[in-house]
């Protein structure tokens, strides 16, 4: 129970304060005055002064901030800081650097952890060994079995399972030749596959090409240098931004149900499931969730990071900063937003808790 408490208030935290790193060393490499870089939000519990910037760990670990001098136009000019530290004096560009910094910062640290996990671990992949074959499918028509290990599709080499249904899928239902090895030889088989309606991602129908077999389950880990991790951590990093912004655009499709929100309540019980299995899970679904930090701040509602990229890209065009007015207003519609969808996601939590407890 203990380090499940741990490991969810190290992750939280740590992602938060990664986050939150980013706005500050980015303003502080323009030279930009931070007045409070606070983790967590509510009251304080431990704090302290270094130069003229206040560092502050507060009691409610799901959130944080980094004011900055000047921020808002009505600010005052804390002591301690020259006129030109003020950040609402900067160039728009230099405030929007400032402000991407935060979800930049969140996909730098996926990006370190899924390739220190890679280089600790390597990666997992499926080989492409057929544990099943469909009834009257195209590969039991032809004369493919269970067991064989496909070593070609179209005279091209697979070396996982992803592989090969990517090169079946690739071709567009057109006719394919299979090499697979079978009690010591190689056997060649020509099918063509069908067209069969399955359900992707999101749960959405679609038509694909499948000749019918299914994977054995059987795995293999590659061992992977620093160099081929970092290519690979940046292609699952890229994965997961593409998943989540998809999830996010059929969510507003309604595609994905408004009830598989989750809030607080339900993350911290996916890593504290995660940590009873180990540490690299742990680390794994931190990169997964710190992806979705950074995609999630970078959408355009004002309270956001993305609303603020908004509001500066519309005074680079237009030339002058949005008026303070319209900056309240659509602040307003922001935070009343972001804060229906916490509470709608904390219910969710709430009915997914209370049927467990009923089943």
């Amino acid at each position: 129970m203990i380090e499940s408490i741990l490991a969810v208030a190290l992750v939280l935290g740590g992602l938060i304060f990664f986050h939150e790193l980013g706005h500050f060393l980015a303003a502080r490499a323009f030279g930009m005055g931070v007045v409070t870089f606070s983790l967590g939000f509510g009251p304080k519990l431990f704090g302290f002064t270094r130069g003229a910037t206040r560092y502050v760990l507060s009691a409610i670990p799901l959130g944080g901030y980094v004011q900055l001098v000047a921020q808002d136009p009505d600010d005052p000019v804390p002591d301690g800081f020259p006129p030109e530290a003020q950040f609402r004096l900067r160039p728009a560009w230099q405030r929007m650097i400032v402000v991407a910094a935060g979800p930049v910062f969140n996909f730098l640290l996926a990006w370190l952890l899924f390739w220190g996990l890679l280089v600790a671990e390597g990666r997992f992949e499926m080989l492409p060994v057929v544990g099943q074959v469909q009834k009257d499918s195209p590969a039991e028509v032809a004369g493919i079995k269970a067991g064989d290990t496909v070593l070609d599709v179209n005279g091209v080499p697979v070396a996982n399972w992803d592989a090969l249904a990517t090169a079946i899928r690739g071709g567009g239902g057109k006719a394919v030749t299979l090499t697979v090895s079978r009690e010591g030889g190689q056997e060649t088989f020509s099918l063509t596959p069908a067209m069969r309606t399955v359900k992707n991602l999101f749960g959405e129908e679609e038509s694909a090409p499948l000749v019918g077999i299914v994977a054995s389950g059987k795995t293999r880990t590659v061992p992977l240098g620093p160099g081929l991790a970092a290519g690979e951590a940046v292609h699952q990093t890229w994965n997961v931004v593409v998943v989540t912004y998809t999830g996010l655009l059929k969510l507003i499709e309604r595609v994905v149900p408004l009830d598989s929100l989750g809030g607080p309540i339900m993350i911290a019980q996916m890593v504290s499931k995660q940590a009873s299995e180990g540490l690299g899970n742990v680390v794994a679904l931190a990169a997964l969730i710190s992806v979705n930090l950074g995609v999630l701040n970078l959408l355009p509602i004002p309270v956001l990071d993305g609303g603020h990229l908004l509001f500066y890209a519309i005074e680079m065009v237009m030339r002058r900063p949005v008026s303070p007015r319209m900056r309240a207003l659509t602040t307003k519609l922001g935070l009343a937003f972001l804060i229906g969808l916490m509470i709608l996601a904390t219910v969710n939590d709430i009915r997914r808790q209370m049927s467990v407890l009923d089943g």
